[in-house]
């Protein structure tokens, strides 16, 4: 069985931290996503903003898509598209994964590469403003 690996989401780009956690999974890693909300998705708040609200307002409430409003749940749903999460094994990679919206005690960080971004707007933001 795999080792448990902590990542700390501050500051740091939601389809990276997406990207990478799905690749730990799938190798059998347990994964908690630590700091949830102080995750960033880069490009203008005005436009990320009307992109979520429009794929809410998509489908039907009894058929969907559903698009989820909480911190948690915007984060899951990200690492869900880059799985396979129908067929067996992204199945099981999908489980391996937890998310916490605030800091974890003893928490350490796993670096993963940050650009300079100069627009942005953090996860725990769209989802208080949707």
């Amino acid at each position: 069985m795999g080792k448990e690996l902590i990542i700390n989401a501050e500051n740091l780009p939601l389809g990276r931290i997406a990207a990478f956690v799905v690749k730990q999974a799938l190798l059998g890693n347990k994964i908690i996503i630590a700091n949830c909300d102080k995750a960033i998705i880069s490009g203008s708040k005005k436009n990320i903003v009307a992109d979520y609200k429009q794929r809410r307002a998509r489908g039907t409430p009894e058929e969907g898509p559903f698009f989820p409003k909480t911190i948690e749940g915007i984060v899951k749903r990200a690492v869900r598209g880059m799985l396979h999460y129908k067929k067996g094994r992204g199945r099981e990679a999908f489980r391996r994964v937890r998310y916490v919206k605030g800091p974890l005690s003893g928490m350490a960080s796993i670096v993963l590469k940050k650009g300079p971004l100069l627009k942005y707007i953090t996860v725990g933001e769209l989802s208080r403003l949707m």
